[in-house]
């Protein structure tokens, strides 16, 4: 008995210290020598301190703003698109909608001799939701036969019926389901605050993919599954029509011009964009600066649409002076741009100003924060998280010096709604534009006439555009 309580007790002790062993000795591990390290590599006294007392108590934006840059701020443009009234997404994700109908809303107002005029962002948001649970659905019927832990099959269940989107989106709806003016069918409160309704929508989606992949293994019938997709798409429209309202098949328009005079007609909204708007969507063109591929190229981006009969999303991309070269010549023939960018913590809200260097956390911290472009698509630091409309530009000499942003943030933020883009903003978080076919060389078009790589859902750029819709 004794040799077996002394053999056992060796027995313990060998193994705590190969326990300790390993976990001492394992490299990358925090061990106390390099704990001792980081530790005593500051010390909180004197100037550190003072930061810390100061960090700790407000808010971080106010301390790393470069007053030197604010001080030279002015929001003078010597190019300037007439645009009238600044809306507001509020608590959505609808920017790129919010942007698509602002770019095309001048030419209205300028046409029809309006004090103002604002399309229906909800009735688009009604149609681009029902759209992209149908697209989603009918996915799920495509992929029934891949495994539940597919590449591919878990990115469809990635925020399926979420608010973001992106230009093709836009052209897709105005295109099949026309647009109407704002008090034809204007905001509600699940339309400017969709949290809660995306909630339901999105529960709802993954609930019918499980029913449609496990009938598919029941019983292999394929009509079946798209008997039953039409079924959900009605409850589906039902649920948007108590959240958002009942979008009109046809509806009078009556407006009076800025003469006083009085105007009615019918139309349906297919006729209204047809009549009203005359704009061919399809004849602008996706250009991209995204350095992390060949520039020069056309690409098309894999699941990159809201509708299951419309194509991807496409684009060339090209050097970033490109695009601005291409985006001064649509703002000189009076047509503002569709573009998106990084929205995040580079835009400096009170004054709406963007300025790479506006932030300075490097004098703050001691640190340098710096990554190229390309970088930061690639690892996830930088992404086109919002979209907004370029209606000005400052420039000396046929070169831009700054850009006027009409946002659709309200009028609380940046310069009573617009907002200023410094040239070296737009090379750093700018990231595409959306311009008409008749500003580009032929050059650039002849690469949309060639095979398109296919970029996967997983690229680095594609994941990032999941992301436009703040």
């Amino acid at each position: 008995m004794n040799c077996f309580n002394r053999f056992t007790g060796c027995l313990i002790i060998v193994l705590m210290a190969v326990q300790t062993l390993s976990f001492a000795g394992s490299p990358g591990d925090i061990d106390p020598g390099t704990l001792r390290e980081i530790r005593t590599s500051i010390t909180v006294e004197g100037t550190n301190r003072a930061l810390m007392n100061a960090i700790t108590n407000n808010d971080i934006h106010k301390l790393v703003l470069n007053r030197e840059l604010v001080n030279n701020h002015d929001d003078i443009f010597n190019l300037k698109i007439d645009a009238k009234g600044i809306t507001d997404q509020k608590s959505t994700g609808r920017c790129w909608i919010f942007a698509g109908l602002n770019a095309m809303r001048p030419a209205i107002i300028k046409k029809y001799n309006l004090s103002e005029f604002e399309f229906s962002q909800n009735y688009l948001f009604f149609w681009d939701k029902l759209e992209k649970f149908n697209f989603f659905l009918e996915s799920i019927i495509e992929t029934r036969e891949s495994p539940i832990d597919d590449r591919k099959f878990r990115h469809l269940l990635d925020g399926p019926v979420a608010d973001g989107g992106w230009w093709n989106y836009v052209a897709s709806l105005i295109e099949k389901y026309g647009v109407v003016p704002k008090e034809i069918m204007p905001e509600t409160v699940n339309s400017e605050k969709s949290k809660l309704m995306n909630k339901t929508l999105e529960y709802l989606a993954l609930q019918y993919a499980a029913e449609l992949r496990n009938s598919w293994k029941s019983d292999k019938n394929l009509e079946k599954l798209h008997d039953r997709k039409t079924q959900m798409l009605k409850s589906i429209y039902k649920i948007l029509v108590m959240h958002l309202g009942l979008p009109p098949e046809s509806f009078n328009w009556r407006y009076e011009d800025k003469d006083k005079t009085i105007h009615e007609k019918n139309y349906t909204p297919v006729q209204f964009y047809q009549e009203v708007v005359g704009v061919q969507l399809w004849e602008y063109i996706t250009l991209f600066n995204y350095p992390g591929r060949p520039f020069n190229q056309y690409y098309q981006v894999d699941f990159r649409r809201n509708m299951f009969d419309k194509p991807d999303m496409d684009f060339v991309n090209l050097e970033i002076d490109q695009l601005k070269q291409y985006t001064l010549a649509s703002l000189l023939d009076n047509e503002p741009v569709w573009f998106a960018a990084d929205a995040g913590w580079h835009m400096e809200r009170e004054y709406g100003i963007m300025a790479d260097g506006i932030y300075d956390y490097e004098s703050l911290f001691g640190i340098t924060a710096d990554m190229s472009k390309a970088d930061r698509i690639m690892y996830g630091a930088s992404a086109a998280t919002h979209a907004m409309t370029f209606i000005g530009a400052d420039t000396i000499a046929g070169k831009s010096l700054k850009w006027r942003v009409e946002n659709s943030w309200g009028t609380d933020l940046g310069d009573k709604g617009y907002w200023t883009m410094y040239d070296n903003w737009y090379d750093k978080y700018v990231f595409t534009i959306i311009i008409h076919r008749k500003y580009l060389p032929e050059k650039v078009l002849a690469l949309l006439k060639t095979k398109p790589t296919i970029l996967p859902t997983w690229d680095p750029l594609a994941k990032s555009l999941d992301e436009v819709g703040n």
